[in-house]
């Protein structure tokens, strides 16, 4: 099975391309996030004539997520429970099952900095979806998928070390690499989550997001805070895992690239 992630940063801005990579890139389950389109306006025919079908949650404005599969998709779950809001819970998360894989796609509030109170949110976002997973690794919710294996992809808005940003020095005071986001993610391992770290395909830094200003790309001053957390199952059968440096490339693209990954799993789970 074949696994993205990307940040479109606008899925109909961005919709040529999008259809060019999944045609040229096939994944089996493809993770979107900041789709900003709202669930009724979805590119759900032109997605489909390349075979996906489309699980959505937006609300058209700067958020929303989804989830394309080719390989089946059901129990779909928009959000989670005790999901904060600012103030109202954003469109931030969706989760579904895709032959015998419970995935699930987010995109994690900024932070904005660390005396904004966005910041705050985005920790009581984080601790809000480890209690989510938490129940949902240990198979508390069978009709959602427990016990299946799990990988929770998306753009997190965090850098876990230095190694995943272009300077350290720049980030200071800045969100994205503080302590306490850092020890959010963290939190997210400890449940029995593995990072799943892709080849570059450029340097040795695995960056996935850089910044739209003149040469950042061309630089290779980015940062990784595009992630796939998954679990033993999944991290264990992983085969491949890389960044789509090319889908960053060209006129308008998205911030980010893709992630992807090629999984084996069992026949049980890939059924």
């Amino acid at each position: 099975m074949r696994v993205a992630t990307w940040n479109v940063n606008s899925v109909k801005t961005r919709l040529p391309r999008l259809l060019d990579w999944l045609a040229g890139t096939a994944p089996d389950v493809v993770c979107l996030q900041e789709t900003k389109c709202p669930d009724g306006a979805f590119p759900v025919a032109e997605v489909g004539e390349l075979g996906y079908t489309v699980a959505s949650h937006s609300d058209g404005r700067w958020n929303g997520v989804a989830i394309l599969s080719r390989v089946g998709l059901s129990d779909v779950t928009v959000g989670f429970p005790g999901q904060p809001g600012f103030p109202e819970p954003e469109a931030r998360a969706i989760s579904a099952t895709c032959a015998g894989l419970r995935i699930w796609s987010v995109y994690v509030p900024n932070g904005r900095s660390p005396d904004d109170p966005h910041y705050t949110y985005k920790l009581a976002w984080f601790a809000a979806l480890r209690d989510a997973l938490a129940v949902e690794l240990a198979g508390g919710q069978p009709a959602t998928g427990g016990g299946l294996p799990l990988a929770v992809c998306g753009d997190f808005n965090v850098a876990p070390t230095d190694a995943d940003v272009w300077d350290p020095a720049v980030f200071t005071y800045s969100t994205h690499v503080t302590p306490a986001e850092r020890a959010a993610l963290a939190a997210l391992r400890d449940l029995g989550l593995t990072d799943v770290v892709p080849t570059p395909m450029k340097g040795p830094h695995p960056f996935t997001y850089w910044d739209y200003r003149a040469g950042m790309f061309h630089q290779n001053k980015g940062m990784r805070i595009d992630l796939v957390y998954a679990s033993a199952p999944f991290a264990g059968a992983v085969r491949a895992a890389y960044v789509d440096r090319e889908a960053r490339k060209g006129k308008g693209p998205s911030d980010h690239a893709p992630i992807v990954v090629d999984v084996d799993l069992p026949p049980t789970a890939a059924e």
